[in-house]
């Protein structure tokens, strides 16, 4: 077997193989419409394991787009070998570290179902950063939305409300682990223009003519099924602890069942745990937990 850097000829394999395997991992960024735009670069580094008859049996691919290089952060596409071998692991380790350079750590969601791959990882000296959880609601009654004296629920007008949503949701997550980082107006564009948005789904929550919340339906499937995916939803500072996530996420499922949407789907931090109560409290029940593992380069590079 041999390893090397993806080459455009072997790119069908390497999409094809990550179709194969992406029930069986993080499939955040393993959706067709992620698949389809998929381009060798610096921006997706990339390594395949072929065997003695050219089957690619591994493969790692790590995003570093613009976002990552900010947040010196960067995520795994792909880690996966379908020998469970460690040899392969580290091999293919060894060679995505190439691409690392002005980042501090790399991060890889883990089903905590797949104790192998947990294993695999460990032994790599992955360390836990945090555990999530993905949610699911099943269509039912929605409590009655009422929204408080001087606040308006208003649909985000693109073109307008870029910075708008990006102030909002900057400030209501700089303290989320994961999610600190904060976004710029070319990355709600390229939201608004990607295969999983629905027009209307995007919503921002005024106290009379100051935005305090925002709140995001996109298409997204579950179990093969059509659902729709709630996320980000934030509320700035100032203003949670008053029942406005509430608010916004029963909104959020009012605009599901309007769209014929049966299912619900959303992803929260454990250590976010008011949320996670209030998702529970509105109908969603746990269905996945996948673990957070980073690889802190500061120091193992060393």
């Amino acid at each position: 077997m041999k390893i090397e850097a993806l080459k455009d000829e072997k790119t069908e394999d390497f999409i094809m193989y990550c179709k194969k395997h992406r029930m069986e991992i993080d499939d955040s960024f393993l959706y067709d419409e992620d698949l389809k735009d998929f381009k060798i670069g610096e921006e997706n580094p990339t390594y395949i394991v072929t065997d003695y008859q050219e089957k690619l049996i591994a493969a790692i691919s790590l995003i570093v787009d613009d976002y990552a290089r900010r947040d010196k952060k960067a995520r795994f596409r792909i880690f996966h070998s379908e020998i469970e071998d460690i040899s392969i692991y580290n091999m293919l380790m060894k060679a995505i570290l190439n691409h690392t350079k002005g980042l501090d750590k790399v991060s890889l969601f883990v089903p905590a179902v797949n104790k192998k791959l947990i294993g695999f990882i460990e032994r790599l000296n992955f360390a836990i950063e945090r555990y999530s959880f993905i949610l699911v609601r099943d269509d039912m009654k929605i409590p009655e939305l009422n929204l408080p004296q001087d606040y308006e629920i208003r649909p985000f007008q693109p073109g307008k409300d870029e910075k708008t949503w990006c102030d909002v949701r900057n400030a209501g997550f700089a303290k989320l682990q994961g999610s600190e980082a904060p976004i710029n107006s070319e990355t709600v564009t390229k939201m608004i223009s990607s295969d999983d948005n629905i027009e209307g789904g995007m919503m921002i929550l005024y106290h009379k003519d100051k935005p305090v919340g925002i709140v995001r339906g996109s298409a997204d499937e579950y179990e093969d099924l059509p659902i729709m995916n709630i996320g980000p939803l934030a509320v700035i500072p100032e203003y949670q602890g008053k029942g406005l996530g509430r608010i916004l996420l029963r909104a959020s499922l009012n605009f599901a069942k309007e769209r014929a949407y049966n299912r619900t789907i959303l992803c929260v931090n454990a250590e976010n745990e008011r949320a996670r109560a209030l998702y529970l409290q509105e109908g969603f029940k746990q269905v996945e937990k996948a673990i957070c593992y980073k690889y802190d380069l500061r120091t193992k590079m060393k």
